[in-house]
């Protein structure tokens, strides 16, 4: 099987669809200057907020600029209204309008190839689009999904229940795509909700399996349709093993991995820990872990599908460590109350969104916890998102 590889490669020309999809805002701006950036940004939002911290250390750079996203969800549409078929990504500040991106940087070429593929089958059939508005039409999504340590492909195209799309004819076509890796899943996902997002109201396994494996920091996931997975796996795993190795000793302690996913960070300290107690609302997710857990030998993890407050409220382990990695919206400040409450020494705080972060570093700070570091790190190159970990203190 070829595995698939990351690329390091230097400044690439600007992207054919740069000044009109509303993917990548930092195209055409030096890295160097991206990276500035987003310092900045953190560092104003920190001062904003007046946090006190020893160090805010330097941004890490991504380890890839370029390939690097091992999900993409594209949307069937149009550029204009009555034009024909198109398939990628929103239209810079035209929300109905949708951008063909059969040349993306930020993916593997296969992506790419398959996009081409798709879009051309579903044109050929003259199959409707999805209208908005209207609420009527055939096809709506396509997401496509890569093992990067693995190479594994899994394509689910997501149509209405609209009668009329050839499900063997579509998997005759992908399997035909001259693709550098392997096709080990092709799924139809049914969704017939009004709202303009990828939603299952039923899920078909048209040929293969319904999952791709996943290998991080040395440990193995099953990942199913839509679980959620760390989008570029080679630069988490650089956060991930600098986050856990800011905690001064876990060895033989009981830890929590609040906002776990699919429970990567749980895994890890499971390692060392005496047992690590795994914390999150998406159950899809909590199972995922369950089974990568077993499959990976570890014994004393354990995982508990819910909101954080609620869980916390209802447990009565106490943790001597605490990880957190909190959705875009953070931490409520009940869950914030319960964290705090079990006065550890050291919490690790990390953040994909640092709007939020200072909020949460704010009511903590206030409660009894000095920020001891923050570290931005740009696992996401040409975009404006920004991943934070910052390292919490016990003062009082």
């Amino acid at each position: 099987m070829p595995m698939a590889s990351f690329d390091h490669g230097q400044e690439r020309g600007l992207c054919r669809d740069h000044e009109i999809c509303g993917g990548c805002v930092y195209q055409g701006v030096p890295y160097e200057e991206q990276l500035a950036g987003k310092f900045g940004e953190v560092k104003s939002l920190l001062e904003k907020k007046d946090i006190h911290y020893d160090e805010l250390l330097p941004i890490e750079p991504a380890p890839c600029r370029y390939g690097y996203r091992n999900k993409m969800e594209y949307t069937f549409g149009d550029m204009e209204k009555g034009g024909p078929t198109t398939l990628g990504m929103h239209k810079k500040r035209h929300f109905m309008s949708i951008v063909t991106v059969d040349e993306c940087q930020l993916v593997h070429d296969d992506f790419n190839v398959i996009l081409r593929g798709v879009l051309e089958f579903v044109r050929s059939r003259g199959y409707s689009h999805y209208h908005k508005k209207k609420h009527t039409g055939l096809m709506r999504h396509l997401i496509v999904r890569r093992g990067v340590r693995t190479g594994e492909i899994l394509i689910n195209i997501c149509t209405s229940s609209e009668e009329g799309f050839d499900e063997e004819a579509f998997v005759s076509m992908i399997l035909a795509l001259p693709l550098e890796h392997n096709v080990v899943g092709i799924l139809r996902t049914i969704n017939d909700r009004l709202a303009d997002a990828v939603y299952c109201d039923e899920l078909r396994t048209l040929w293969g399996r319904d999952y791709y494996n996943e290998e991080i920091m040395g440990l193995k996931f099953k990942v199913s349709a839509f679980s959620f997975f760390q989008t570029n796996v080679e630069a988490v795993e650089n956060l991930y093993t600098y986050a856990i190795g800011l905690i001064d000793d876990f060895e033989n302690k009981k830890a929590f991995d609040l906002y776990c996913g699919t429970g990567t960070i749980t895994q890890v300290l499971a390692r060392k820990a005496s047992e690590v107690i795994g914390v999150e609302i998406v159950e899809e997710a909590v199972e995922a872990a369950k089974v990568a857990a077993a499959a990976n030998g570890l014994d004393n993890c354990r995982f508990i599908a819910g909101d954080c407050f609620q869980v916390l409220d209802s447990i009565s382990d106490k943790p001597e460590v605490i990880v957190v990695d909190p959705p875009r919206v953070g931490m409520s400040t009940n869950a914030l109350d319960k964290i705090i409450g079990y006065g550890v020494d050291q919490i690790v705080y990390i953040s994909c969104n640092p709007k939020t972060l200072v909020e949460n570093l704010y009511y903590m700070q206030y409660y009894g916890y000095d920020v001891v570091s923050v570290k931005p790190f740009d696992n996401f190159p040409g975009t404006r998102h920004i991943e934070c970990v910052c390292l919490m203190s016990k003062t009082r």
